[in-house]
Order: C-alpha cells, then structure tokens, then sequence
C-alpha cells in the first residue's frame, strides 16, 4: 500500500537480454561491476530484466501500468520475444485482475515492451485484451510512431535501423491501432489526472512522448518511470543513457530531473524493468545517486 493506493506487480517475463554494456552503452565497466546479481551476472555482463505490469487500484478503479511485450507478435527487431508464449493473462488473474475489471491501461510511452497486452489474437485478428478499460497513450508517442508520419522521423542508416523501424510498424499495427479503433484511446499531453492520487506527466527523451505516472497519497510518494532507467547503473551514473533512448540530450535531462526530484522528497523511483526489488528510494551521492531503500516487491508471475 502506498497511501490509500495499493501496487501489485505482475511479472511477464525475466531473464538475460543482450549485456549491459550493450544495454547501457554510456555506463563506465566500474559502474557495471558493482551491479548486484540481481541486475547483471558478473559471468558475462548479461543485462537481467524483467517485463512486467504494475496493477493499481485508486479510488475504487483498476489501473494497469504498461503492458508488456504481449503473445503471438511478430518481433523481427527482438527475437528473444518474436512469438511469445507467457501465462500473463492468468498470472493476471492470481493477482485478481480479470481483463474485463480493468478501467484504465496507462502505456508510459510506445515500445513494443510496453504496448503488447493492449490486445490479444482471437478469431483471426488483433482485439482489446481490456475491453471496459481507457487506454492513455501519449499523443505524442501515437503520432511518432503512426506509420503514415514516418517522414517525419530521421531516415534510417543501417540495416539495424531499417529492422528496428519495420518492426515499430508492426507493434503500431498489432497493438496500438486495434485499441485505437475500438474507440478505447485517449491521447494526452502536457499533463493528465487520473484521479486524486495519480497523474501523467511528460518525460521525453527515451521517447518523444515518454511519460512518467506519479502517484501522491498521504505522506506516500512515487514515481513509475517506464524506461527512463533500465538498470540501477544509471542511478549512479545519470548521464548513461539506454541503447533506445532516442534523444541523448533530452534523455539525459529528464532522467537527471526524476532523480533530483525523487532524492530531494522521499519517493519510491519504479521502473519498468528492474527484476529483484524492482523499486528503490534514493539520495544524492556525488556526481549521481545512491539507492538507500530497495522495495523488496514480491511477484506474481516468473521469479
């Protein structure tokens, strides 16, 4: 419980993707080598994540925090997830959410990690896995990645980028524009209250359109951040942006400003995808920060 909010959170999938040096391509090896097991393997440097779903439930209403990466997709750019098979619908239900009982989808920004329970395969097409829910999607976010506006993003170089931007196509088309024509999106900006306890604020620089939620209740605070950190490495070290963060420089700044902020008042910094604790409060130490109280979050779902 925070304040009257409570947080459950449903595991999708963990395990090793890529290394973190890869993953966190800015990161210095010291930083690296002090990353807890939990977070890297020091066998190898593989970068341990998770996919997972926060659930809360405010003022009587049932929101989910980021979808996943979702079953069946085709995901060319990610093969670790490229047809998926994972039990989230029913871990879903060991946490006491039934698809139909959810009243608000909060997608922090649009990455095929974090859209892909927004629908599901039945009868031969992509539907609404949360038929009764409102899906808040950054409109920023929609417009970048609507495929009819890629003129309007940079030309991809490489053959890297050509997969990466034929594989955002595909997760625009298999689980943001089924929602979007069921009439259950609604695009914000600049700001969006979900209720007396929750609100969307932009946190651009992963994405456009990145957003973080924050969650005010009581004396209790706390900050979901989606992808403006991937490992704990970037809480000692600000500055070393992801491999997916499309503005270095915006990137940088908003992951400084979230960091400040939540180090100045005490407030819980949840991320998408830390396994272990999955969520921890911070303070100022040197040139970055320091974790001085992990959240210990139990799981529904993969360990």
């Amino acid at each position: 419980m925070l304040g009257d909010v409570s947080v459950t959170r449903v595991i999708e999938w963990t395990g090793p993707i890529r290394t973190v040096a890869e993953m966190v391509p800015d990161s210095t090896p010291e930083g690296r080598a002090a990353l807890k097991p939990a977070f890297r393997d020091p066998a190898d440097d593989a970068y341990r994540c998770a996919i997972q779903t926060w659930v809360l439930r405010s003022e009587g209403r049932t929101i989910v925090v980021d979808t996943g990466a979702g079953n069946d997709r085709d995901r060319p750019q990610v093969p670790a997830f490229d047809h998926l098979k994972t039990p989230f619908l029913d871990n879903l239900a060991r946490a006491g959410v039934r698809p139909e009982d959810v009243d608000v989808v909060v997608n922090t920004h649009v990455h095929y990690d974090h859209v892909g329970w927004n629908t599901r395969w039945d009868g031969g097409e992509w539907v609404p896995t949360f038929p009764n829910a409102t899906y808040l999607v950054p409109r920023i976010d929609h417009d970048y990645f609507e495929p009819v506006n890629e003129h309007r993003r940079p030309a991809p170089v490489t053959d890297a980028d050509r997969l990466r931007r034929r594989g955002s196509h595909i997760v625009f088309g298999d689980s943001v524009r089924p929602v979007v024509q069921a009439g259950l999106v609604t695009l914000w900006e600049d700001r969006y209250a979900i209720d007396r306890n929750l609100t969307l604020e932009p946190a651009p620089g992963h994405t456009p359109g990145s957003s973080v939620l924050r969650l005010r209740s009581g004396s209790d605070r706390a900050l979901f951040v989606g992808d403006i950190l991937h490992s704990p490495v970037q809480i000692a070290e600000p500055d070393a942006n992801s491999c997916f963060c499309e503005d270095a420089a915006a990137a940088r700044a908003t992951r400084r400003r979230i960091l400040a902020e939540a180090a100045g008042e005490p407030t819980l910094i949840v991320p998408a995808h830390f396994p272990g604790h999955g969520a921890a409060e911070v303070q100022a130490q040197g040139d970055g920060y320091a974790v001085t109280r992990w959240a210990g979050f139990g799981t529904v779902g993969a360990a």
